[in-house]
């Protein structure tokens, strides 16, 4: 690929960079951002290490100027602000909103063909923002969500067992957040059932660390992670560079699978070259439909707040 662009180099959007640019999945990674010199000098010190690493991809950086990011076919926005204290959800949703439209509409401007992976928070919100924004196929529009959740399950079974993470396969479903639905049924070690090797309260524990794993690093680090989310997203941007066909858990915009429609929603989908090139349906049982059912109603809850501010 010609040229991926990442608006936002803050922690998770320089990381994405840097993993993308040892992946050598394009020959030019434009970092962007509003903060004067902050994209420039984070992609000059990753492009430093390219001797180090062995890669090729040219990494370039820029202070909102958005036609250095002309053609590119792939747009990773991590843009917007984490919640601060004394801010209400509603506060939260409106500044990043108005920040994502504000990137997508400019970002697609130069670039009307590109696929774009939103990563900013509230996730699910903020790719229907950008999916309200851009005016374009949702199978192109979609976040990142579920490779994270899932690698921090398979992060935590791989420590109960004492395995190789890589053996282990796993699925999400839902919001990104509290109300995710881990599914043990369609976990597995090497072909293997979770549930033949964990126990149910050990699973059960296993989901619910999964479920806060986000606010267990903010309490350790008092910030966001950063490192899997940006790996994640990379991992995202090669199955669609290299048109690997990947079936990964994505924030995707539903039209009636699983009995939902006009909502984003993580879900098992197939990442390609054209982006979501199908959305997989998987079977579930009462309590997982219920689940999933519950974390879609405190999604449209969201999607609401968004859409009484009428921003679009």
């Amino acid at each position: 690929m010609k040229k991926i662009t990442i608006i936002g180099a803050g922690s998770v959007g320089s990381t994405c960079a840097n993993v993308i640019a040892q992946k050598d999945l394009a020959r030019e990674v434009v970092l962007l951002d509003v903060k004067e010199g902050l994209a420039e000098g984070k992609a000059l010190d990753i492009w430093q290490t390219s001797s180090i690493l062995h890669f090729n991809t040219r990494v370039t950086g820029s202070t909102n100027d958005y036609l250095k990011t002309k053609g590119s076919g792939i747009i990773v926005i991590t843009s917007g602000v984490p919640r601060k204290p004394g801010m209400s959800r509603e506060d939260l949703i409106k500044t990043n909103a108005a920040i994502v439209k504000e990137v997508t509409e400019k970002a697609i401007k130069y670039s009307p063909d590109a696929i774009i992976i939103v990563v900013s928070n509230p996730l699910d919100v903020m790719t229907y923002a950008a999916y309200l924004a851009a005016n374009k196929s949702h199978k192109k529009i979609f976040g990142m969500a579920g490779i994270l959740d899932t690698g921090r399950y398979k992060a935590f079974i791989a420590d109960a067992l004492n395995v190789s993470p890589e053996d282990i396969h796993a699925l999400l479903l839902g919001g990104h957040g509290d109300t995710m639905v881990p599914l043990p049924r369609y976990t597995s070690i090497n072909g293997i059932p979770v549930t033949e090797l964990l126990s149910q309260d050990v699973i059960d524990k296993i989901v619910e660390r999964t479920r806060k794993g986000g606010g267990e690093l903010v309490n350790l680090i008092g910030t966001s992670a950063w490192y899997a989310p940006g790996a994640a997203v990379a991992q995202m941007v090669e199955a669609i560079v290299d048109d690997e066909r990947r079936i990964f858990p994505v924030c995707a915009y539903l039209t009636g699978e699983f009995g939902l429609k006009d909502i984003y929603l993580g879900v098992p989908v197939m990442l390609g070259a054209g982006g979501v090139e199908e959305i997989i349906e998987i079977s579930l049982n009462e309590e997982e439909q219920k689940l999933l059912k519950t974390s879609a109603e405190s999604v449209r809850e969201v999607m609401k707040v968004l859409d009484d501010l009428k921003l679009f």
